[in-house]
């Protein structure tokens, strides 16, 4: 069984929230996590959502701006919070650029070198993660993902790809398109090669057209993010459901960026919609 090093814990709306540290076998050294255990832990197990970060983000970004742990403790969910990518790997120039290496690990197994040998996040998000909390943690067997922004992109691949595994998914102004952007663009050549066609299963938009999630999607997106048009490509993702059926509330908000404010804003209605599937 892997160890867990607890760093520190912190009292929050009754429950903890505790940091952790531990080696990790699919990212081939030390990775980091936060969990909010809600105070329901104290008599029984609860289900578990998971929240992805986006770019240059670490755990913390989450546990202390996104005002998620007041939500959790009403439902009685247990947080849980990764970094975004594996950290000092050697890598030449993994700090060298902020949307690759370091903080951008796009929730992808790195297949092309020098990065295949730590950048194997999806594994580690949807396995090894997983596997961790179960072990040491009580919990039930329902599932959440969420995220924002290339976390709000990891959160749909993994729904997406594993539709029995997690049992309620959305995302916050999400990168649903990586295929036709900048970010995606740059990080799939970097970390998988040059086929495209082994992007594809990288892809929200593409996945979508072969594969559904089993229940609704939320999705919220500012409408003065001014990332909207050109990185996020949001429209590209709700035409792709609509042509296979796939549940889909999309909501753009109205004045509202791409920020932690936009998050904290609309926490509470994603906290509702994870819990209405996972309680």
């Amino acid at each position: 069984m892997t160890k867990l090093v607890l760093q520190k814990e912190i009292l929050c709306f009754g429950g903890r929230v505790r940091y952790y540290s531990h080696q990790s076998i699919a990212c081939r050294g030390e990775m980091n996590f936060t969990v909010f255990m809600p105070p329901q832990t104290k008599n029984e197990a609860v289900p578990v959502l998971y929240y992805l970060s986006g770019l240059t983000c670490t755990e913390e970004n989450f546990t202390t701006k996104a005002g998620a742990q007041q939500y959790a403790a009403q439902h009685g969910l247990m947080l849980v919070a990764p970094d975004t990518s594996p950290r000092n790997t050697g890598i030449p120039d993994e700090d060298k650029d902020w949307d690759l290496g370091s903080g951008a690990g796009f929730y992808v197994d790195a297949t092309a070198k020098p990065w295949s040998k730590h950048y194997r996040m999806y594994s580690y998000v949807t396995k090894e993660l997983p596997e961790l909390i179960e072990e040491n943690f009580a919990v039930t067997d329902k599932r959440g993902i969420f995220g924002h922004s290339m976390g709000g992109h990891g959160a749909l691949i993994c729904a997406l790809r594993k539709p029995d595994f997690y049992h309620s998914v959305s995302a916050f102004a999400p990168v649903v398109a990586p295929m036709q952007c900048a970010w995606g663009e740059k990080a799939f050549t970097a970390y998988l090669g040059e086929d495209q066609k082994t992007w594809r299963k990288y892809d929200a938009t593409q996945i979508i057209t072969k594969r559904q999630f089993n229940g609704k999607i939320l999705i919220d997106q500012g409408k003065a993010d001014v990332f909207l048009e050109k990185q996020l490509l949001t429209n590209q993702f709700a035409i792709a459901c609509e042509k296979v059926g796939q549940p889909l509330r999309l909501r753009y908000q109205e004045g509202y960026d791409h920020s932690y404010f936009f998050i904290a804003t609309f926490m509470a209605d994603h906290i509702e919609h994870h819990a209405q599937n996972l309680l």
